[in-house]
């Protein structure tokens, strides 16, 4: 008996990975099997619809200058991307293409990658993010801090810091032991939280320090004003299943340009404010 080669299509369907062929406006002309597995469309349903109306809206963009670098003759073997679903949620795809000039097509072969995009993202947010509380960390502090000084250094504006240390905290975490003190720490940063706008960022430096960032604050009297406003929300009573605990807050404030002009000047240039307010038994830096 002859032994015979199948279709190409038909060893195409046995991939576990997408494969499409497109024309050069991007036009579906051929897809395999899984690509309804993957995006859960039926080939019927695509055939001459542009693949990029399926990409997330937010990497058409980049998906389209790569599609053109892959037709100016370069193959492209890593790149990643965001496709909707047919049923509305995204799937990440690692892609590799090729342009075929003599055929006027790209071929693409994709591979979904979205639980191991879900597994780099949380890794990315612990290495990032405090554990307690989930505010953002020192590291991931200093990095957002020093982007915001160079955009207000080349847009000509300002921004001020505020750096908080919870006054009484020590006193309630050995008289109730770390697990109050995580709860209690947890409810008061999420206080925090919900006292910002959001373009403002509010990170944990330490034990019972953090720092807000307010890139959007232009003078220091607004940042007062800001400053009073979390108080207020932090000495407020905290009920627990331990019972009812009250803390108060020192408050430090530094602007930019004027008390620093990169990050670390600006950070220490708060905490000298904080231990004044601390120290003179206030939690403002005036």
């Amino acid at each position: 008996m002859t032994t015979t080669l199948p279709p190409l299509t038909e060893v195409l369907d046995f991939m576990p990975d997408a494969v499409c062929v497109v024309d050069p406006e991007g036009r579906l002309l051929f897809v395999n099997a899984s690509f309804q597995r993957i995006f859960g469309y039926a080939p019927e349903e695509v055939l001459g619809r542009q693949i990029f109306s399926m990409v997330h809206p937010d990497d058409r963009g980049a998906t389209t200058e790569q599609a053109e670098r892959v037709m100016a003759g370069e193959l492209q073997r890593h790149f990643r991307n965001r496709y909707v679903h047919k049923d509305g949620h995204t799937v990440d795809i690692q892609w590799s293409a090729r342009w075929l000039p003599e055929h006027r097509v790209r071929i693409g072969v994709g591979h979904e990658v979205t639980e191991l995009r879900r597994a780099e993202r949380e890794l990315e947010h612990r290495a990032s993010h405090d554990s307690l509380t989930g505010l953002v960390n020192r590291d991931r502090l200093q990095a957002e801090l020093q982007a915001a000084i160079d955009r207000a250094a080349g847009e000509g504006g300002g921004l001020a810091l505020l750096y908080i240390d919870l006054d009484g905290f020590k006193r309630v975490n050995d008289q109730g032991g770390h697990a109050v003190g995580d709860r209690l720490l947890r409810e008061l940063a999420g206080r925090m939280q919900r006292g910002v706008q959001q373009n403002d960022l509010v990170a944990r430096v330490g034990g019972d320090e953090f720092v807000v960032l307010l890139p959007d604050c232009r003078d220091v009297q607004a940042a007062r004003e800001i400053a009073d406003s979390l108080r207020a929300c932090l000495v407020a009573p905290c009920r627990l299943p331990e019972g009812l605990f009250q803390l108060d807050a020192s408050i430090g404030i530094a602007t930019f340009p004027a008390d620093g002009a990169n990050a670390e000047a600006l950070l220490m240039h708060a905490d000298r404010m904080m231990y004044a307010a601390k120290h003179g038994g206030r939690a403002r830096d005036d």
